[in-house]
């Protein structure tokens, strides 16, 4: 039964999902063979949606579309986060000082998670969204969020964990990657030199909260972050000393 339930709730997600990538109403059939789900299934679910208010459907062409409510309940949610809520201004400042993309991230199991992710204004700057999952050993979040180990903890981590390469530049050298790991907690702040997108460097730093530690980078193209570290690593520190003390 567990299973199934399971199976159901990955199915709604993978609905809207299909919505989101392909940008456009969709027919039952349609929704069913770029969602992978049997049709018998989708019709099901989809009725639900319907009936709940979050998919709505069109005469012409006979199709399907999420209306505005699954956005009107993620934005009462987001607005309430505990933690983004107050942390938002200090972000939007570091990202507007830095002009480069801000990303915020914590733990869960073996990963990073993005939080929230406060993209930069140029032209060409690293993208990505909240939800998504990056390596520990490899993404600077990750890496930041190990730094905040003890050090036998940390080796614990490394010791028990393959290392694969993400990129040519990934550490994968367990004694290499505790030494970095290390230096840069002493340092203040974690530099990857395109260990997990290869053209992107970034800089990241933890922040201790009450009951959790969470990771705070700034990231961008390697051509123009390679210069800047230097510059944006106090502009970093500076922000999650500021997080920190908003959360005492």
């Amino acid at each position: 039964m567990a299973q199934v339930a399971v199976t159901a709730v990955q199915r709604v997600l993978d609905i809207f999902e299909t919505f989101q990538a392909a940008e456009r109403p969709l027919s039952l059939t349609e929704l069913s063979e770029m969602a992978d789900i049997p049709k018998s299934s989708c019709h099901a679910i989809v009725a639900t949606l319907v009936e709940r208010g979050y998919l709505y459907s069109l005469q012409r062409p006979r199709a399907l579309y999420p209306t505005r409510r699954i956005y009107d309940v993620a934005q009462v949610l987001a607005g309430n986060d505990p933690f983004l809520q107050r942390a938002m201004p200090v972000l939007e400042q570091l990202r507007d000082s830095s002009g480069e993309t801000v990303i915020v991230g914590k733990r869960q199991g073996d990963a990073v998670i993005y939080l929230q992710v406060l993209e930069g204004a140029h032209a060409i700057r690293y993208s990505s969204r909240a939800g998504e999952f990056k390596p520990l050993f490899s993404s600077a979040i990750g890496k930041a969020l190990l730094g905040s180990l003890k050090e036998p903890e940390l080796r614990s981590f490394l010791d028990s964990h393959a290392l694969p390469a993400v990129t040519p530049n990934t550490l994968t050298d367990t004694d290499a990657l505790f030494a970095d790991i290390v230096d840069s907690r002493k340092r203040g702040f974690f530099v990857t030199r395109g260990e997990n997108v290869a053209d992107v460097w970034a800089v990241s730093a933890f922040v201790p909260l009450r009951t959790e530690t969470i990771g705070v980078a700034v990231a961008g193209p390697a051509s123009r972050m390679e210069g800047m570290v230097a510059t944006v690593a106090p502009l970093l520190v500076g922000a999650c000393s500021l997080l920190a003390r908003q959360t005492r």
